[in-house]
């Protein structure tokens, strides 16, 4: 049954929500301040519906990312809620849900969800209510050069590697559809190449329209991709997180707490959460990332060329992100940058390096030593 008040369809021609969905970079170009004074008060009345008692307190928890998110705290405890106010209406919170509940069923730690509605029947936003897990994320302590970074790396490879054992029909984005009606999630594309290259020639004519590419750069790294196609032939998609980086990971120095926000995830390939985290680190990071995986399984066959090419659609839609949410015109204290860096043209041309890297492994057929 479909929610009354959803366009079903938003998610089919999606390659990644915040540079695909209709209303682009909605709530990463300006931040959500303002946005979240317009829902505060209709929260308010859900909460105290939830709670069934008006003490409690609310305040934002100054969320950087996609939604909305707030702190509630009643008795002592501490609840950490999203809101999902595009105007595409969009009730992908609901699959999230569930992917979270059945990663957590598998041993990965996951934040407790509470109550999650995606109707919009009631209340004018998609919303979710989970356990506040108090810990930093893993960036922060990163940046602060305290981080034990071979030691989690090589813990959040087993993860990967643990989730990948969730396989479902189809690939891409889940279809919210099934899952309501069945139960069962099911990629939204028959085949994983008709996934990858979805908007891809949309993408690199979007960088080279704000010069970050020439056009024969852009020619070139698309070529490259095509080239190599016959790797995209997979059989059974496996769950990718897709939005893998540690600001997506809480806890210590030394121990993963919980991976969180898997609002991006997809049925897809292998290497593409490895790949994410090349978008971010060094030979050193990855290859502890990649012992990890291999703890638990054998890294996938054609492994290096499926890297690449999942480097180069990765690093793709960031720089689409980056370019136009203006996060190259941002200072180092950003989420994104690394402290003491060069700010935003540090970004800039990191994310630039990440790509010819990416067509230097594809056309040179290089391994991961140049990371």
């Amino acid at each position: 049954m479909k929610h009354p008040n959803i366009d079903m369809g938003t998610r089919k021609n999606i390659y990644y929500w915040k540079c695909d969905r209709p209303s682009a970079f909605f709530a990463i170009k300006e931040g959500n301040e303002g946005n979240a004074k317009e829902v505060q008060e209709e929260l308010g009345v859900l909460l105290t519906n939830y709670f069934g008692s008006e003490h409690f307190s609310l305040s934002s928890a100054g969320g950087q990312g996609n939604h909305l998110t707030f702190l509630a705290s009643r008795n002592n405890e501490s609840y950490f809620v999203r809101v999902e106010n595009g105007p595409e209406k969009d009730d992908y919170m609901e699959v999230e849900t569930t992917i979270i509940n059945r990663v957590h069923d598998i041993g990965i730690p996951t934040p407790n969800i509470y109550a999650v509605d995606s109707s919009r029947i009631k209340y004018d936003f998609a919303w979710q209510i989970m356990e506040n897990v108090e810990f930093s994320d893993l960036n922060r302590i990163y940046k602060s050069h305290k981080l034990q970074t071979r030691t989690v790396m090589r813990e959040l490879g087993t993860y990967i590697a643990r989730w990948q054992s969730i396989s479902t029909d189809g690939f891409g984005p889940y279809n919210s559809d099934i899952l309501r009606v069945d139960g069962r999630l099911e990629g939204l594309h028959s085949t994983y190449r008709d996934y990858y290259m979805l908007n891809i020639e949309k993408h690199f004519d979007f960088l080279v329209q704000h010069s970050f590419l020439t056009k024969e750069k852009a020619d070139s790294f698309l070529g490259a991709v095509v080239a190599n196609l016959k790797f995209l032939d997979i059989s059974r998609g496996c769950l990718v997180h897709k939005d893998l980086a540690l600001w997506n990971v809480l806890g210590t120095e030394d121990c993963i707490k919980a991976v969180i926000d898997w609002d991006d995830t997809i049925s897809g390939d292998p290497t593409d959460d490895i790949s994410l985290m090349a978008c971010f680190h060094s030979k050193e990071e990855m290859n502890a990332l990649i012992e990890g995986y291999q703890e638990i399984k054998p890294l996938p066959e054609n492994f290096i060329p499926r890297f690449w090419l999942h480097l180069m659609r990765n690093m793709l839609f960031k720089a689409v992100i980056r370019v136009g949410a203006g996060y190259f015109k941002k200072d180092s204290n950003y989420f994104l940058i690394n402290s003491g860096s060069e700010g935003g043209l540090g970004l800039h041309n990191f994310t630039l390096s990440r790509l010819e890297l990416a067509y230097e492994g594809l056309t040179e057929l290089k391994s991961m030593d140049d990371l």
